[in-house]
């Protein structure tokens, strides 16, 4: 049976012609605007950042002084400004390479993590679950305290834990589906505040 193409929508025109490099970035302008998870930030990581839309916009929020990090399974075309790291992050090297490629710890690290969807519901929740568990690892290892976290999290069965893990680290929690998400999409981000590792 043929696969229906979906349809471009808004946000994936605007994207194409404002020359952002996907429609993701919309997401996290609004984000940014409700939570202001840029304010005083200048060393962004970014976890499975291809194409690289959310460091798009992170390049421009940090200004030319900053530091963004994007890491990837996939290469991306070469971003100005970026430091690509081609990795794993599930794989405890793509830590060591995120731990060099900036000396101090980062202010603000983001996760728009996706796995290959499979179409079983419960298989692709756990898979997404455990990328954002994975993110939520790296952020302990390389935040700052006083730092923020913003990660996608598919809803289901196991969404409540993970959020009661974030709620454990930061001392502001707050689940929030941008209006640049698909409405009938299941994610929703998690937008964490005010770091304190324990």
């Amino acid at each position: 049976m043929k696969r229906r193409r979906r349809k471009p929508d808004y946000y994936y025109l605007k994207a194409k012609r404002e020359g952002y490099r996907s429609r993701a970035i919309y997401k996290l302008e609004q984000i940014d605007r409700k939570y202001r998870v840029f304010d005083g930030v200048k060393r962004v990581l970014d976890l499975c950042c291809a194409p690289g839309g959310w460091l798009q916009y992170s390049l421009k929020r940090v200004g030319k002084d900053g530091v963004v990090v994007g890491v990837d399974i996939v290469d991306i075309s070469p971003l100005p400004g970026v430091v690509f790291i081609k990795g794993d992050i599930t794989d405890d090297s793509t830590l060591r390479k995120i731990m060099d490629a900036c000396p101090e710890k980062y202010d603000l690290i983001l996760s728009d993590c996706s796995p290959n969807v499979s179409g079983v519901w419960c298989v692709d929740h756990a898979r997404q679950v455990f990328l954002a568990q994975r993110s939520l690892e790296i952020a302990r290892s390389v935040l700052r305290v006083g730092g923020n976290f913003v990660v996608k999290v598919f809803q289901g069965d196991m969404f409540e834990d993970f959020l009661k893990n974030v709620k454990e680290l930061f001392s502001f929690v707050k689940p929030y589906k941008p209006e640049a998400s698909r409405k009938r999409s299941a994610e929703i981000y998690i937008i964490a505040k005010r770091f304190r590792n324990p």
